[in-house]
This record gives structure tokens, C-alpha cells and sequence, in this order.
């Protein structure tokens, strides 16, 4: 049984950090991409950041780079985003995400529908 579980959620004050880590189990997904997407109320959900299988590309969406930085782990099946300089508008619940087992193509980033496997979501909220 395949689980997808996140932790490092919680509130912050504007500028400030967190750190979110995703735990998998019931399956070796080294060969996957993982991303971190996020939903606001009332919006879609949205790839914030993604890592390919051999941790060789990223994508991050515009509004997030160079504040945001994700990493995996292949031997512990994990993956983790750094989070710097936090928005406001940057409140929502954050999702791990696994999938696809794909090859990555120039400018790819990973769809809602091409998720194979979700987290739980961790909820993130920033304060002004």
C-alpha cells in the first residue's frame, strides 16, 4: 500500500521560512518525479516545484523561484521543500506529489492529472 505523507506545516510570519518534508513507503519511487503543489480556497491546485528521478532538473514556478528549493532523497524514497520569504498569499495546503515515471522534457513540469500518487496535504499559513 503506496503512502504519501507530509510534515513541516504550520503558521509563519511573513519573510519567514519552513521546511516541508514527504515521506513515501509501499513502493520505490526513485524512478518518479516528485513535485510540491499548493491550493488556495477558491483556486486551482498549482505546481509550485518539482525534481526530476536522478535529482538532475527542477522546475519552480515563477512566483516562487529563488525563495523555494526542492530536494529528494532516492534511498529514503523522500523529498523536502526549503520555503524562504514567505508571502501572504503563499497561505494554502501544500501537497506531495508522485508522478510520472517520465523522462523530462525541456520546460516540463508535472500536471494534475499525471500525478500518480498525493499526500495528505500540510496546511501553510502565512501571517502580515
Amino acid at each position: 500500500q503506496v503512502q504519501v505523507v507530509e510534515s513541516g506545516g504550520g503558521s509563519v510570519q511573513a519573510g519567514g521560512s519552513l521546511r516541508l518534508s514527504c515521506a513515501t513507503s509501499g513502493g520505490d519511487f526513485s524512478s518518479y518525479v516528485m513535485s510540491w503543489f499548493r491550493q488556495a480556497p477558491g483556486k486551482e491546485r498549482e505546481c509550485v516545484a518539482a525534481i526530476s528521478w536522478n535529482v538532475g532538473r527542477t522546475y519552480y514556478a515563477d512566483s516562487v523561484k529563488g525563495r523555494f528549493t526542492i530536494a529528494r532523497d532516492n534511498d529514503k524514497n523522500a523529498v523536502y521543500l526549503q520555503m524562504n520569504s514567505l508571502k501572504p498569499e503563499e497561505s494554502a495546503v501544500y501537497y506531495c506529489a508522485v508522478g510520472p515515471r517520465a523522462s523530462w522534457g525541456v520546460n516540463y513540469y508535472p500536471r494534475v492529472s499525471e500525478i500518480n500518487y498525493w499526500g495528505q496535504g500540510a496546511q501553510v499559513t502565512v501571517s502580515s
